[in-house]
């Protein structure tokens, strides 16, 4: 398969790493960016010369988040990189079902953020196994503020119910260093010095052969699904396609398609973040 929203190279020996490559347009994620991820993924869950594999962003940025502008919900369901069942709610469970293709995986996936991780971003960043980011990072789910909570409910799971509430009642972005101390992360690094922690840490996590490290992502995961993850995550898609049909989020939704812009920009004016910051 060529890749043209993706670059996939290989930085350390048995690390594969991808890239996200739109830098002009902070990278953002479309269905044919995900279908060259998942393909990339799951190629390297076959090739035994591979371990581990690093997803990043180019540019200034890990991603802003899924692009609306593409429209990758609901018309286009025929262009998701894997089959999920039509009908109401369909872009919420297609994400989280490809969350947990992503936790399935053998070979352990981790997350290396800098600049924007913004929304659908974020949805992709919790469902690597480990998360290392830049510690002035901007990380943030400002949708809940008139349109919907997040598709993939990761964030009560792993950061807990005090910090994930007061994320999804405000939409108020985190730094990085934040980040890791709330537990979206495992750790920050300086800006300057996450590549090369990342890759270190890369590299440790290949010394382990996959026969056994599979055992060890599975060991862990099953905890996590015996606590119940995967229905609550499941039961999330239904609250996250109710509140679609709210008042304030259909405003939302006709205001994004006559000025995607402007409705973005004035949606965060009052709280005086993300489009603030990007200009500063």
């Amino acid at each position: 398969m060529e890749y043209s929203e993706i670059i996939v190279d290989r930085p350390r020996e048995r690390v594969q790493r991808i890239t996200l490559n739109n830098p002009e347009k902070r990278n953002p994620i479309t269905n044919e960016m995900r279908a060259e991820m998942f393909h990339a993924l799951e190629a390297a869950d076959l090739d035994d010369s591979i371990r581990v594999t690093v997803i990043r962003g180019a540019g200034k940025c890990f991603s802003s988040g899924y692009n609306l502008k593409a429209g990758v919900q609901g018309a286009n369901e025929q262009k998701q990189p894997f089959y999920t069942a039509g009908g109401l709610g369909n872009w919420a469970r297609h994400l989280v079902e490809g969350g947990f293709k992503m936790w399935d995986m053998a070979k352990p996936i981790i997350a290396q953020v800098h600049g924007y991780c913004i929304a659908g971003a974020t949805e992709l960043a919790l469902a690597c196994d480990l998360v290392y980011v830049a510690d002035d990072a901007t990380i943030g789910y400002p949708i809940v503020r008139n349109g919907t909570p997040p598709n993939v409910q990761f964030y009560p799971w792993l950061m807990g119910m005090r910090d994930a509430m007061e994320m999804m009642l405000t939409g108020d972005s985190i730094s990085g260093a934040e980040a890791a101390q709330t537990q979206f992360a495992n750790r920050a690094y300086p800006a300057d010095e996450l590549e090369d922690a990342v890759l270190n840490m890369a590299e440790r996590v290949a010394k382990v052969p996959s026969d056994v490290q599979q055992f060890n992502k599975r060991a862990v995961h099953a905890q996590m699904e015996e606590m119940g993850i995967r229905s609550g995550l499941r039961k999330g898609t239904e609250l996250h396609t109710l509140a679609r049909f709210t008042e304030t989020c259909v405003a939302m939704q006709e205001a994004v398609r006559a000025d995607f812009g402007g409705a973005l920009a004035k949606r965060d004016a009052a709280f005086g973040d993300y489009e603030k910051k990007s200009k500063d």
